[in-house]
């Protein structure tokens, strides 16, 4: 999943990206509010992280526009302030959810997974395509119940195909998702993780899973 942060305090984005980077998220960073906006408009994101108090253009403005452009990615606001009208006006925005600081990590992944729980092409956690199954809480893969290892990378690229099961994806639209805003990420590197893939949870098992739709892209598939 692809999580943009706008915040203007270099340490704590920084720390952010560090943080969820660690959990298997693709992270992209905006230290203004026009930034983040103009990111947010051009891109593919999952998740919001936004800052009330931002320079050029402030965080309940931010998401108004979003929300007036048709934007309507979750969005997860932070603030140093906790009041009852803060909140309010935060979520009036159109933000989603509001989150004090200062604020445990654990309890910021518990909002994100909340938040990127609710798009309905998947409610649950445990993913299923056939005797694939992908659970993105304990971030494990199995097939006919045989543990599968995988990188952080192909764990994300497996579980967007997978959140998509069926549904032809190109190699744009798995590079928007997957990989951060500032990748210089080549067609033939989705090709080297597909690979990898295809040898880490089909050819064990005899299994065709990912599909490739030549001219267009891949997906995958119950046998």
């Amino acid at each position: 999943m692809r999580i943009l942060i706008v915040e203007d305090e270099h340490t704590i984005a920084s720390a952010l990206k560090k943080g969820l980077e660690q959990e298997r998220y693709a992270v992209d960073l905006a230290y203004d509010g026009e930034s983040g906006f103009d990111l947010a408009i051009d891109g593919v994101y999952d998740l919001i992280i936004l800052d009330l108090m931002l320079p050029k253009l402030d965080g309940i403005t931010l998401a108004k526009n979003l929300r007036t452009q048709n934007i309507h990615t979750p969005i997860l606001m932070l603030t140093a302030r906790g009041s009852l009208n803060d909140k309010v006006s935060g979520l009036n925005s159109g933000a989603d959810d509001y989150l004090v600081k200062p604020f445990a990590f654990e309890e910021l992944l518990a909002r994100i997974k909340a938040l990127t729980r609710r798009p309905h092409k998947s409610l649950s956690p445990i993913l299923k395509v056939g005797d694939l199954v992908v659970n993105t809480t304990l971030f494990t893969v199995s097939v006919m119940g045989e543990s599968v290892e995988l990188s952080k990378k192909e764990f994300s690229l497996l579980e967007y195909l997978v959140r998509n099961q069926g549904v032809i994806l190109t190699k744009s639209q798995i590079i928007s998702h997957v990989w951060d805003y500032d990748a210089d990420i080549l067609d033939n590197t989705i090709e080297v993780y597909i690979r990898n893939l295809r040898q880490k949870i089909e050819k064990p098992f005899n299994k065709s899973f990912i599909r490739t739709v030549r001219g267009f892209g891949y997906k995958i598939v119950s046998e």
